[in-house]
């Protein structure tokens, strides 16, 4: 019977196609530099594409013009010109409000401010993966991002199974609970602390066993906003997956979800320790 479940098609094109984006993952990770970049422009473009779709903006004007806001965050990233984001988002929002204005009544309000926000939320907030990567110890650093999110959800789905009791968001995801979430957050910080332990000679930090755990503990409550997060976007346009890219998981909003909320985290906890 067990045998059966674990041979069905469904399961075999979701393990091969999980294989495949593990390849990837590391593939692009671990050279980082230009080839890491390249993936990580392409991963926004198409999660900022997604988010655009099921909001109906992904070919009219305001989409356009956010996938050249994020390809030009790409570029000042690229050229270390962050500095002038600011810029960047003025000029961004002086072009989407000149839409609204002088094409009214063809855009709505909606339509411009969905086009802020996915272009920060799967544009600039994912890009924190390559952040992350080129910072000093970036080659250990960057797989925090994935312990706290891939990580602790499988231990808050282990957790969960065997303790969960009480709901921690029952009308955006009826299966998560409490116990889980708990469970996700301690089992985080204990694989933050091993995967440090493991690389403690190859880390310039004064204690990365605690520093990571505390970070991957903190990573982890974060991931469990972002998933929430994606959830209520699909429930709230009755949608099951954000795309079918990656078979048997959806689209890179549906795989990523937790990743773009804790990727910038993570940067911000290293500067910080």
């Amino acid at each position: 019977m067990v045998l059966k479940k674990f041979a069905n098609k469904s399961f075999l094109t979701r393990l091969l196609s999980g294989i495949v984006l593990v390849a990837l993952i590391l593939a692009t990770i671990i050279p980082g530099g230009n080839i890491l970049f390249a993936a990580n422009l392409l991963i926004s473009l198409i999660g900022v594409y997604e988010l655009y779709k099921v909001l109906g903006i992904e070919k009219k004007l305001p989409g356009i013009t956010g996938y050249v806001a994020v390809i030009s965050y790409y570029l000042l990233l690229f050229m270390g010109k962050t500095h002038n984001m600011g810029i960047l988002m003025v000029v961004f929002l002086i072009a989407l409000l000149a839409q609204y204005v002088f094409l009214f009544p063809e855009f709505k309000t909606e339509e411009i401010s969905n086009a802020i926000m996915c272009m920060l939320y799967a544009g600039v907030m994912l890009s924190y993966i390559y952040n992350v990567r080129m910072e000093e110890n970036g080659a250990y650093t960057v797989w925090l991002i994935f312990l706290c999110s891939w990580g602790s959800d499988t231990c808050a789905y282990l957790a969960g199974v065997a303790f969960g009791k009480h709901k921690m968001a029952p009308v955006l995801s009826p299966k998560k609970s409490v116990e889980g979430a708990v469970g996700g957050v301690i089992g985080a910080a204990v694989l933050g602390a091993v995967y440090a332990a493991i690389f403690f000679d190859q880390l310039s930090l004064t204690n990365p066993i605690l520093t990571f755990a505390i970070i991957c503990a903190v990573g982890a409550g974060i991931s469990m906003v972002g998933d929430l997060a994606a959830s209520a976007i699909k429930r709230n346009h009755n949608i099951k997956d954000y795309g079918n890219i990656i078979p048997g998981h959806g689209g890179i909003m549906d795989r990523f979800d937790s990743v773009i909320y804790v990727a910038p985290i993570i940067w911000v906890l290293l500067q910080i320790f």
